[in-house]
């Protein structure tokens, strides 16, 4: 197997406390890294670098983990600009858009849909990121949803079966559930390594707690790890259900109360924050720094789909943490990576480190600090 060493870096951040300068981000100067195959074989100072078959050198510019988007949709078709524009408007979201998107999902072919989903990932990569989540919950059908997530089993092995997105129309809620718990889930769990529910009782087109507790623990039961689209609309009971089966995130948490940051502080459950989401419905951005503050692990995504944020940029949603959510820019970096390999429950991503994967973003800038600095610049690829 032959070895690649970087060299050249001004700034590396591997999120390992243990180098460089003892901080969360692990912050080395000067430094180089080896990759040999897929893994990170060596990190250090580039004055002690270790041989190698190739070197590249990167000219003074920063590394830092390849952004992990723990949470998207990327299955869709159809068009909701217009949706956008009437959102500036002043038109609130409740969640009824999503019945566009699926008809255009549906009618859409298999080919179709794959050059969609290939184009959005390339795009991701484009701007820094090597992992993401990808939802279906664009079908609602069994043979919809089972395609969705085939299709993006194609693309990550990050996948999640949200038939919970939203009940749709021509269905009792009663009978849609049922349909979700059995035949939906039977054709549905192979394929995905998920469940997600969007759990919001202040729309008519979600689902409550009851209906949400069904799904999930039906989802478990069929060998799914839990997530939760929780307290986006308004005040709910998803972070606490969320906290309560152990899930492995609970994202939007734009409503908060006290009682739902002390109950994620006292858990393992990661509270993903999607500001993109905020930015494109004008609604109140959730406060991270009380979270932080309280212990709260956090994880930064785009949540990317049609509706409520058509943005595929890691680097937009860090500088929108920094400047709307009181992150610093070194917390949004590390939500932005290692917060959002902690949502994903992985330990091989989001830290530069021996024997993890080689996701690498290098950035067209001296440090990590121009992500927030430089808003909206194409500073940010993946290697």
């Amino acid at each position: 197997m032959s070895a690649l060493l970087l060299t050249g870096i001004s700034e590396l951040v591997t999120n390992d406390p243990r180098c460089g300068d003892g901080s969360a981000l692990g912050l080395l100067s000067d430094a180089a890294a080896v990759i040999e195959g897929d893994r990170i074989a060596w990190v250090g100072e580039a004055t002690a670098a270790p041989a190698a078959d190739e070197v590249r050198d990167l000219g003074g510019r920063a590394v830092v983990p390849g952004f992990v988007d723990s949470h998207s949709h990327l299955v869709f078709d159809g068009d909701r600009s217009a949706e956008f524009a009437a959102r500036m408007s002043g038109t609130p979201y409740d969640g009824g858009g999503i019945a566009t998107t699926v008809a255009a999902t549906r009618a859409a072919a298999d080919d179709r849909l794959r050059a969609l989903i290939g184009a959005r990932i390339q795009e991701m990569r484009a701007q820094g990121t090597t992992t993401v989540e990808i939802k279906s919950g664009y079908g609602l059908t069994v043979a919809d949803e089972a395609r969705a997530l085939r299709l993006a089993g194609e693309f990550s092995p990050e996948t999640t079966f949200l038939g919970a997105h939203v009940v749709p129309a021509g269905i009792a809620r009663e009978e849609y559930v049922r349909l979700l718990c059995g035949p939906m889930l039977a054709e549905c769990a192979p394929l995905a390594r998920w469940i997600d529910v969007f759990c919001e009782p202040a729309s008519r087109h979600a689902f409550d707690a009851e209906e949400s507790r069904a799904v999930l623990e039906a989802g478990r039961r069929a060998g799914l790890e839990l997530r939760v689209h929780g307290n986006q609309l308004g005040h709910g009971p998803g972070v606490q259900l969320a906290v309560e089966l152990a899930a492995a995130s609970v994202d939007h948490c734009t409503y908060l109360s006290a009682s739902d940051i002390e109950a994620l502080a006292g858990s393992d459950t990661v509270a993903t924050l999607l500001p993109g989401v905020e930015f494109a419905t004008r609604s109140p951005y959730p406060d991270g720094r009380a979270l932080l503050d309280a212990g709260v692990r956090v994880a930064i995504a785009t949540d990317c789909n049609p509706g409520t944020c058509y943005s595929s940029s890691m680097p937009l949603m860090i500088a929108l943490a920094v400047r709307e959510m009181k992150l610093t820019p070194a917390e949004a970096l590390w939500a932005a990576t290692a917060g959002g390999a902690m949502a994903l429950r992985r330990a091989d991503i989001g830290v530069i480190a021996p024997g993890n994967k080689a996701d690498l973003c290098v950035l067209q800038a001296p440090s990590y600090l121009h992500l927030a600095y430089r808003p909206g610049v194409p500073i940010a690829t993946a290697l």
